[in-house]
């Protein structure tokens, strides 16, 4: 059974900042793309970022510039850096990744970490 476990929501000001991290477990034998997508009260889930297996990244427009999304292959851990947040920012942050586990490669999801961002 894969599992990925988000970890680094929490309050911040606006302009503040927070680093969420994303670790992959279980039997894998290879992970493709990370991400992060968000899903705020009332709103359907988004993409914030992505990264391929080799490093290539892919940001929404309105993180760019603010957010960096990196990945440690030998801990299957994907990171999210977050910067000068905003309070419609306020969500709950996913992580998201591609996995074969076995024979199949399969999208698996973390539970989610909440960030809110005080005005």
């Amino acid at each position: 059974q894969v599992q990925l476990v988000e970890s680094g929501g929490g309050l911040v000001q606006a302009g503040g900042s927070l680093r969420l991290s994303c670790g992959a477990s279980g039997i894998i034998f290879l992970i493709n793309d990370m991400g992060w997508y968000r899903q705020a009260p009332g709103k359907q889930r988004e993409l914030v970022a992505t990264i391929t297996s080799g490093g290539n990244t892919n940001y929404a427009d309105s993180v760019k510039g603010r957010f960096t999304i990196s990945r440690d292959n030998a801990k299957n851990t994907v990171y999210l850096q977050m910067n000068s947040l905003e309070p419609e920012e306020t969500a709950v942050y996913y992580c998201n990744a591609r996995i074969r586990s076995r024979i199949n490669w399969e999208t698996y999801w973390g539970q989610g970490t909440q960030v809110t961002v005080s005005s």
